[in-house]
């Protein structure tokens, strides 16, 4: 599967938020990049605002185009609101609980954990970032792979997992409780733009 490998930095600067995480990309250089980044000033159409608010979201979760709008059609035939649903779906995918558990630093970091086969789901080994955990299920370390460096620097600096999550640091083990509710997820994202953009 075809994924972004450029740097995220500058995307980040240009839709204006940290993909990371981190907040480090936008703390010496806040204004988008390129010769007139400093000074500009372009108003978006209402086309260009949708379109923006779905790049922002999909390269959030490091999704391509494809799988982003595969998800966003499941997400409508599912009950209650779409745009809701559609992010309820894409925090309910392996990479990014591997992330929010504060098992990796980034959701890059976790992708990678995934696909080289150090993460267990309900026990078994699982490669596949776009996995989607359903509640209940239980998310840990293979026991091989729980002296990693990354995963015990990403340990020490996280200080926070959401209450979907349950963690246990001794096992390396959580789990994945229930499907997060609408405050729970990004505050910056505005998913109705998002909707708005693929009913056109």
């Amino acid at each position: 599967m075809a994924r972004y490998t450029g740097p995220m930095w500058k995307i980040s600067r240009r839709l204006g938020i940290s993909l990371s995480g981190t907040g480090k990309e936008l703390q010496k250089r806040p204004y988008p990049p390129g010769q007139h980044g400093p000074g500009q000033r372009r108003k978006l159409s209402e086309y260009g605002l949708q379109l923006q608010e779905k790049q922002k979201l999909r390269h959030m979760y490091g999704v391509n185009e494809r799988q982003f709008r595969k998800t966003f059609e499941e997400a409508g035939k599912m009950p209650g609101k779409h745009g809701e649903n559609f992010m309820i779906l894409l925090e309910s995918r392996l990479d990014n609980l591997v992330y929010r558990l504060g098992l990796a630093r980034t959701r890059r970091q976790a992708r990678q954990l995934v696909t080289h086969g150090h993460i267990l789901v309900d026990g078994s080994r699982v490669n596949i970032p776009s996995y989607r955990v359903k509640p209940g299920q239980t998310i840990a370390v293979r026991e091989k792979s729980r002296n990693l460096q990354v995963i015990k620097e990403a340990l020490e600096v996280n200080n926070y997992v959401p209450d979907y999550l349950t963690f246990d640091p001794e096992k390396m083990e959580g789990t994945y409780t229930r499907w997060p509710e609408r405050s729970e997820l990004p505050a910056e994202i505005n998913e109705a733009l998002i909707v708005e953009f693929y009913s056109r």
